[in-house]
């Protein structure tokens, strides 16, 4: 199994920009993103260190990324539209 990036910028290219003005401008999306963020570079090192976690635990990382990425997602769909 390979290892990718999961970075938000290159999730969604179509919404760089907008990304970019809600980290600026929405402490929420901020936020979220952030740990999104966060989560994302932890997950990617564990993987490519092939350090010792259990599989449930990486799993459960996994699961809360994609619930991550699902909220900011909405959100930029929302903001999308608005603009």
């Amino acid at each position: 199994m390979g290892i990718s990036s999961h970075e938000l910028h290159k999730e969604f290219p179509q919404y760089s920009d907008l990304i970019d003005e809600l980290k600026s401008n929405d402490p929420g999306f901020d936020e979220q993103f952030r740990e999104y963020a966060e989560l994302d570079q932890e997950i990617e090192g564990l993987e490519k260190r092939d350090s010792p976690i259990s599989d449930d635990k990486l799993h459960r990382m996994k699961q809360k990324r994609a619930q991550l990425k699902d909220n900011l997602y909405r959100a930029l769909v929302s903001n999308g539209k608005s603009s």
